[in-house]
């Protein structure tokens, strides 16, 4: 793998996003997805099987949940970040199942994941809040591996930096910013958000062992975390395209939206009974065998 020439202090980008296997080109975002896919399973099997639980039940739910997910992530791109590359004049609607372009969308994932979720959880009589709670860390952590993506694509990025982990982007690349001068750094959103969702998923996980113990508590805990940290984000320092509300960013308000809700649901969650209805009715039948 080649790198460009960095400058004293920078953060080379790679020169490369992929690579050919005969007649398929492997993605390094999408391996970078698999990545956080195959942890986020990992962790959350484990997890599971922690309550007691059928760590198989993971499996069968993912099923679901991820093509969900991506059709999902798709969708929030192509509705939501930037429907004017797809629908109006001179465009071509068709254009939106070209997925192997580029043009995800993770809140589009999640939330679309969760249907998916729901019905596969409702298939195998398991609780969806149990679920939930047991993937948020796993998911959080996932999207910070998955953000590494953007650095091999060279995408992303935020405003220009003096500061001395600056991002170099390549001046012949399709996505550097024209009105900026060649050898412009620029801050390292990817790695600003996957350091603080790895972080927040390990404090979540640390959380849900002592703090977070009602249902529901460890989810909302993730959105509400997430969507701060995307707030920030989104407002202060990205600069690639998107369309735009009341003058600011879409995702300001999608992100904006995460945190008041999270925090709606969290402080829900907080006057919930700490079993969830499935561990309430295992208990009833429980009484019922014994009388």
């Amino acid at each position: 793998m080649s790198l460009v020439v960095p400058i004293l202090g920078a953060i080379p980008s790679p020169s490369w996003s992929g690579f050919h296997l005969g007649p398929l080109t492997i993605h390094a975002y999408a391996l970078c997805i698999l990545l956080g896919i195959l942890v986020c399973l990992w962790l959350t099997t484990r997890r599971w099987a922690a309550t007691g639980r059928n760590p198989d039940d993971i499996w069968d739910i993912a099923l679901w949940a991820i093509p969900f997910g991506l059709v999902g992530a798709r969708m929030y791109h192509v509705l939501i970040t930037a429907p004017g590359d797809y629908f109006g004049p001179g465009k071509n609607p068709w254009d939106a199942l070209k997925i192997w372009e580029g043009g995800i969308g993770i809140m589009g994932a999640v939330t679309l994941g969760a249907l998916g979720a729901w019905i596969a959880c409702r298939r195998k009589h398991v609780s969806l809040a149990a679920f939930a709670d047991a993937a948020a860390p796993g998911i959080l952590i996932a999207q910070g591996i998955g953000r590494w993506g953007n650095w091999f694509n060279q995408e992303l990025f935020g405003k220009p930096t003096t500061l001395p982990w600056g991002l170099e982007i390549d001046p012949l690349s399709s996505n550097f910013p024209q009105q900026y001068p060649p050898g412009t750094l620029f801050h390292p959103t990817f790695l600003y958000e996957s350091l603080w969702d790895i972080l927040g998923g390990l404090v979540i996980l640390w959380l849900s062992r002592r703090v977070l113990t009602k249902m529901g508590q460890v989810f909302w805990t993730y959105v509400m975390y997430y969507g701060f940290g995307r707030f920030l984000i989104e407002l202060f320092l990205r600069i690639d395209h998107s369309d735009e509300f009341l003058g600011l960013r879409i995702h300001v308000w999608t992100s904006g939206f995460l945190v008041v809700l999270g925090a709606v649901m969290l402080f829900a969650m907080s006057r919930r009974k700490t079993k969830d209805p499935e561990d309430i009715s295992k208990d009833r039948d429980a009484t019922a065998v014994e009388a």
